[in-house]
């Protein structure tokens, strides 16, 4: 995404109607998120973790607001360090969203968490996409990625959904006083056309086969033939040759 865009466009009343469901959302899962180490990959300019109660946070972006400039798809992450990393609209705007999910995963520990949130293609806002007059402005000019494809590409990196929902049911109006208008889509959204929701939330979990621990054959090792007498044997036999031979003697 074209950074400078992307800061005007959230800065505009529609963005600011979107940033406040997405606080919303954020705010309410990672706060019963524990652990030690939690990243934010993408939009730095706003803290989606500041309720949470890690010892260490930081963000992942392109500009200087970010605390560690990298590209989301390579990240110079240890693996197996972080405990929580959310995607606040990072998979639609980038070439190789696959690759930034095998990163996830890579520095994500055993149980880690990931939430992502995402434009959905099949409502009022993802019809914009398709709209000639509008698909080279942010964000229309995104990748919308559908929600059962993000699923799928999931749990083929073993990850189990632990949650998420829908939301921004209005359309995408840059007026508030239009969006007023339409309110009342927000409220029966979940209820009457809960696959409609202009923004979804995705809440993953990081699973790790279990391993089977191989033992070794010992009763095969040792032939019968060769076993060692217990020490007892060996005491009674040494004293009973000795006394043979005392009597010999």
């Amino acid at each position: 995404m074209t950074i400078h865009n992307a800061h005007f466009w959230f800065k505009s009343s529609l963005g600011q109607y979107l940033i406040e469901h997405e606080h919303r959302y954020f705010d309410q899962v990672v706060v019963n998120i524990f652990g030690y180490n939690a990243v934010q990959i993408g939009l730095p300019q706003f803290n989606f973790l500041r309720l949470n109660r890690m010892p260490l946070h930081f963000s992942v972006g392109f500009d200087n607001q970010a605390s560690l400039l990298a590209t989301p798809d390579f990240l110079p992450i240890q693996t197996n360090s972080m405990d929580l990393v959310i995607l606040p609209h990072v998979l639609e705007f980038n070439a190789n969203p696959h690759q930034i999910l095998r990163e996830v995963h890579r520095i994500l520990i055993p149980e880690g968490h990931i939430i992502i949130s995402g434009f959905n293609p099949f409502s009022l806002w993802g019809s914009c996409h398709y709209l000639k007059s509008m698909r080279r402005e942010f964000p229309w000019n995104g990748n919308f990625i559908a929600l059962s494809r993000l699923k799928d590409w999931l749990k083929l990196l073993n990850f189990e959904m632990a949650g998420g929902r829908l939301n921004c049911y209005t359309p995408p109006l840059q007026q508030e006083k239009w969006r007023q208008r339409f309110h009342f889509m927000e409220a029966a959204g979940d209820r009457w056309w809960p696959i409609s929701g202009g923004v979804y939330f995705l809440h993953a979990i990081k699973h790790m086969h279990g391993m089977r621990i191989i033992k070794p054959g010992w009763k095969n090792c040792f032939d019968p033939k060769e076993k060692m007498a217990p020490a007892t044997q060996k005491f009674n036999n040494v004293s009973s040759d000795k006394q043979s031979s005392d009597h010999l003697n």
